[in-house]
């Protein structure tokens, strides 16, 4: 607690030499006198507490005056307040739903693990816009950007391969990506792009996206997913479908090139605990920026003291005019 106003509160040393004249003449005062033959009666009248219970009225006058003289110093509390502003991020995730994102070498496939994967990812980034973009043969917006968290969670939940005709249309997913953040204007815009699959479709070459990407500012993180070596695909035959195992091709030297171009970077997933890693680096990488301003908030004090001279007052006129009146 602070006074805007501190000087006023020298008015309270006039209530010394008040206090100290009352003092004397209570103990030294002359005042009215009455002789009596012996102070028996009196004592067995217990007077003594009634005689100390006069003095109340005057203490009550002197709290309420002190009271009143800070009130009038404007007494105040401060109190810092924080003011945060959140700059967000537009990130745009770009998946490939090809019928080959159906391997087994993901806990339960690599469709299923990069989903929960990526919704997790997306709960983490509260202040961020986010959208979503899928890609086969042909690509398409899942979801345009959106901080609303549940509907996006929703959304890449839905997602499934056979969606869309089938094929691996790298060029087409990144540029659909990269002109859902065209309009955008954030400081920092991020495609991460994940693929297990070679470009075989598209009538956009990925590098040339990538080159758009770049004008734009748009920054790529590519994600190649799939196991070393070979991976158990699932084939339907005439006895069912059938788990066989397939050679793994991903075109890294590609993926490489793209994120070089945008200043990204490119990661290999080959199995969920990677893939998490992988999110969990990009998500140090693409911190979202929070602005602090700390301020401080005042607060009045003097109603409270003005509360306490009232009050005081009301008691003191209270003993004057109705207790000590009917004391006998």
């Amino acid at each position: 607690m602070f006074f805007e106003y501190p000087k006023i509160l020298y008015l309270l040393l006039l209530l010394v030499p008040v206090l100290s004249l009352y003092l004397w003449r209570a103990l030294h005062g002359d005042g009215p006198s009455l002789r009596i033959p012996a102070l028996a009666p009196l004592r067995r009248a217990g007077g003594k507490w009634r005689t100390w219970f006069r003095h109340i009225p005057f203490i009550c006058r002197l709290i309420a005056i002190s009271a009143l003289i800070v009130a009038m110093a404007r007494p105040r509390s401060s109190s810092a307040f924080e003011r945060t502003d959140t700059e967000g991020i537009d990130i745009i995730l770009a998946m490939d739903i090809s019928g080959s994102m159906l391997a087994k070498d993901f806990t339960p496939d690599r469709i299923g693990a990069s989903k929960d994967i990526a919704i997790q990812f997306i709960a983490g980034r509260p202040s961020d816009r986010m959208g979503i973009v899928v890609f086969a043969g042909e690509s398409y917006t899942q979801c345009p950007l959106t901080t609303d968290r549940a509907t996006l969670i929703n959304m890449m939940k839905d997602i499934q391969p056979g969606l869309i005709e089938d094929g691996t249309a790298i060029g087409n997913g990144l540029a659909t990506a990269v002109a859902r953040l065209k309009e955008s204007d954030a400081k920092s815009k991020v495609v991460i792009l994940l693929t297990d699959g070679v470009n075989n479709r598209g009538e956009i070459a990925p590098l040339t996206a990538a080159e758009i990407a770049k004008t734009l500012g748009v920054r790529v993180y590519t994600i190649g997913v799939g196991a070393m070596g070979t991976a158990p695909y699932p084939v339907s035959t005439p006895y069912g479908v059938v788990l066989q195992q397939m050679q793994v091709e991903i075109d890294e030297d590609l993926l490489r090139q793209i994120s070089q171009i945008t200043d990204g970077a490119y990661f290999r997933a080959t199995d969920n605990t990677k893939l998490m890693e992988i999110y969990g680096e990009i998500n140090k990488m693409e911190k979202t920026k929070t602005l602090v301003d700390s301020f401080p908030v005042y607060k009045e004090l003097f109603m409270q003291f003005a509360l306490i001279c009232l009050l005081a007052l009301a008691l003191e006129l209270l003993l004057r005019l109705v207790v000590l009146r009917t004391l006998p």
